[in-house]
């Protein structure tokens, strides 16, 4: 009996997430394409994996053995790549990375361009995630590492199967309608009577900005619910209202915008998030040494990071 790893990955999923849909949104597939890798796994296993219950699919005894023993086989190889690396005299890796806007515009190009620089084996390819889901997409084996964000009033909930390497601490701003700053720092509080252009609740930004200004005294009025910074910056610089906006989304800022340091004890830290083991993989611990080094070029360095 052969069996092919991709589909005891989606076994797997089948497995943790319980429906073939679910399974095929957390790995990015169609569940066309999923049902197809499972029935082919099915028929490499000589026996039946899967019955319908209504319509659902679920697991057989048989399916629930071999999903148990994925886990295990699956575990194997990563130790096997982390093994491998280790043997090498030079690191060589191909690394995907889930990223979004303003990590991917503000902190990778830098740290890509040590990489090429001292590490020219290792390549990275990203994945544009929601913050909320690149730690889950790590810990399912669908990325190589992640970018987190933990923020000083709402940190998230964190998975024992993750590591976290700290990379920096970024300050917060207030990003205003061009000409409106009157002073070189401001209070939330100042904000109050503003409109706000801001991220949904169930975002990890959209609910740390709400706290905060909560804990500032007021409830934000939000005039206009965005989920993309670049987008909500956008309609800062027509008046439209106020945002929050932190140093590496700096970069997405149009030049017409008064950005202003916020007073109130508000940041957030950027992390990298890979699977837990006892010899952590040379090519991620690679990536995360050039991303503190590009970190510290841009003033966001290990004194932040560790809270100095």
């Amino acid at each position: 009996m052969e069996l092919s790893l991709h589909r005891l990955k989606l076994l797997r999923e089948l497995s943790r997430r319980g429906t073939v849909t679910a399974a095929a949104q957390s790995l990015n597939y169609t569940v066309s394409a999923v049902s197809q890798q499972l029935a082919l796994l099915e028929r490499d296993a000589g026996t039946r994996l899967f019955e319908k219950r209504g319509r659902r699919m679920v697991l057989t005894e048989a399916g629930l053995v071999l999903a148990e023993h994925a886990e295990e086989i699956l575990a194997t190889v990563d130790r096997a790549t982390i093994a491998m690396e280790t043997a090498r005299s030079g690191v060589s890796a191909r690394l995907t990375a889930g990223v979004w806007a303003s990590v991917a515009a503000g902190l990778l190009p830098a740290a890509l361009g040590i990489l090429e620089r001292d590490h020219s084996g290792i390549e990275v390819r990203t994945k544009e995630l929601a913050p909320e889901e690149t730690a889950g997409a790590v810990r399912d084996g669908a990325l190589d590492f992640s970018f987190v964000i933990d923020y000083s009033n709402y940190p998230m909930a964190w998975d024992p199967s993750l590591s976290r390497a700290v990379i920096a601490r970024e300050r917060m701003y207030a990003a205003l309608a061009p000409g409106t700053a009157e002073s070189d720092s401001i209070q939330l509080s100042e904000l109050s009577r503003q409109p706000w252009i801001l991220a949904g609740p169930r975002s990890h930004f959209g609910k740390a900005v709400r706290q905060a200004c909560q804990q500032a005294g007021f409830d934000p009025v939000i005039r206009h619910e965005v989920g993309e910074q670049a987008t909500a910056l956008a309609m800062v610089a027509s008046g439209l209202g106020v945002t929050l906006v932190s140093d590496l989304g700096l970069s997405l800022v149009p030049e017409r915008i008064d950005i202003v340091p916020l007073e109130d004890p508000f940041f957030r830290t950027v992390s990298v998030a890979h699977r837990a083991s006892s010899t952590p993989r040379a090519s991620v611990q690679l990536v995360i040494d050039a991303l503190r080094e590009a970190a510290e070029s841009l003033g966001l360095g290990d004194d932040l990071a560790t809270g100095a």
